[in-house]
């Protein structure tokens, strides 16, 4: 695959962007701004890396109109350098592009239906009564279960798993790895025997949301588990049955979202937090890395729990003065009653 090469006035007029340099430098792809070389472009989102620009080696620099000025090289001026970044990868995206039809060792069920345009890769499996829309691409090993359906321009990685009756919609990437429709966890305890509850619902997923490597969302019990539009869901998630998930909402690597939690639009989810069964997390709510959600959200805003990193020795100290607070919390009360009463005397002293 060549290399794309474009000069800084297409990316300008890509962009909207106001171009200070010169127009018919070439760029042939993105790097940092430490790393960034002759023919690269770059950019400066982020106040801490400013240090670096006036060491920086780039054919250009994305930047916005304040960090421009005293810049001595070329620079594209836009609003936001990270989004306009964001905009430009797609340039340079090196992924290989699936050819459309159907590769000689898949296995297509009779009663599945695949648009012509699709791109059905190598031992891919296709089960009765699937869906298969134009322009969706599926990787080497892939399994399409009955009935599941895949909206236009869906792209899956090798090795991607769909069970029955799980319903994407439109522009979905999953990586490899993910499983979607799995059993949920659902047993009925019988005298201390486990006795296994049929998940009959599926899994409705919206348009342009994007699944990351070896993350699991469960089939629902009864009704589905729901995944909103643009939602961006890290690697190794693991959604379980009749999760509803708000659109735009992002969670990253390794969150745990147990059965039948609701969480509302435009959230994110940082790296580690679990979330108890059965709970409501309202619109616009960022929970920090590692935190415990045992009980309903249901204001916007910053949420946290556990203790941040200390050197061993503070940190055993910590917890050691943890375990005593409710001593000390008893301790306290004693000394509020005796308070009281010693303040309840001296005024009764004084009133004589």
């Amino acid at each position: 695959m060549s290399t794309p090469v474009f000069t800084l006035g297409q990316l300008a007029e890509q962009l909207g962007a106001t171009l200070r340099g010169a127009a018919d430098q070439t760029v042939d792809g993105l790097a940092t701004l430490q790393d960034a070389g002759p023919s690269q472009l770059t950019f400066l989102s982020n106040a801490q890396y400013r240090k670096h620009l006036g060491s920086c080696q780039a054919a250009a620099v994305l930047l916005t109109a304040a960090d421009a000025e005293g810049f001595a090289g070329n620079a594209l001026i836009v609003a936001n350098p990270y989004l306009a970044y964001a905009s430009l990868s797609h340039l340079f995206d090196r992924k290989p592009k699936a050819v459309p039809g159907v590769h000689p060792t898949a296995v297509v069920a009779e009663g599945a239906q695949v648009d012509p345009s699709a791109a059905i890769g190598p031992y891919v499996v296709i089960e009765a009564g699937a869906k298969i829309a134009a322009g969706v691409s599926l990787g080497a090993h892939c399994v399409i279960g009955a009935r599941s359906e895949i909206g236009e321009g869906g792209w899956l990685a090798p090795r991607v798993t769909l069970y029955h009756d799980v319903r994407i919609g439109k522009r979905v990437v999953i990586q490899s790895g993910a499983v979607i429709g799995g059993e949920g966890f659902g047993f009925a305890n019988e005298k201390g025997v486990w006795q296994k509850i049929a998940q009959i619902g599926g899994v409705s997923i919206g348009d342009d949301v994007e699944i990351g490597a070896n993350t699991t969302l469960d089939r629902g019990a009864l009704s589905d588990t729901r995944i909103g539009n643009g939602v961006k869901l890290d690697n190794q998630i693991m959604i379980a049955h009749n999760v509803q998930v708000g659109d735009n909402t992002a969670m990253a690597a390794c969150v745990g979202i147990s059965g039948s939690t609701s969480i509302g639009k435009n959230c994110m989810i940082a790296g580690g937090v679990g979330m108890v069964g059965h709970i409501d997390v309202c619109d616009g709510v960022f929970v920090t890395g590692m935190t415990m959600v045992t009980r309903s959200i249901t204001e916007p805003g910053a949420y946290s729990s556990g203790t941040a990193m200390q050197p061993a020795a503070e940190w055993k100290k910590s917890v050691a003065r943890i375990r005593q607070l409710d001593d000390m919390a008893r301790r306290v009360k004693q000394l509020e009653k005796q308070l009281a009463a010693v303040t309840s005397s001296g005024n009764a002293s004084s009133d004589a």
